[in-house]
């Protein structure tokens, strides 16, 4: 007996690919995991993204669940991963070790 596919909307690895395969995601979990909080470290750790697509991307990641917003009496914003962020580190590491072992090898 064949299984039939889920639609995308429903298919737990569209929707996974959904989230990270976006250019940026990847890099936004990283470097939230390894510290950095505020938009400017962010800016600067990930080189090539506009300050637009930054604040674009950390509000699309804070709807869905992965960041939070952290706001100091109005001042100095800083963003954290949530719970369903950080279970997000796996694929992350995954993924660089991927890179690693088989496309750093030019």
């Amino acid at each position: 007996m064949q299984s039939v596919p889920l639609p995308p909307e429903r298919c737990p690895l569209a929707q996974t690919a959904a989230i990270l395969c976006d250019r940026w995601t990847p890099l936004i979990v990283r470097d939230l995991a390894r510290g950095l909080s505020r938009f400017s470290e962010l800016e600067r750790s990930i080189q090539g993204i506009s300050p637009k697509t930054l604040s674009t991307r950390l509000k699309q990641l804070e709807a869905a669940g992965l960041i939070q917003r952290l706001e100091n009496n109005g001042v100095r914003t800083r963003y954290a991963l949530t719970p369903r962020g950080r279970a997000l580190l796996p694929l992350i590491r995954a993924m660089r070790d991927y890179g690693r072992t088989w496309l750093s090898q030019a």
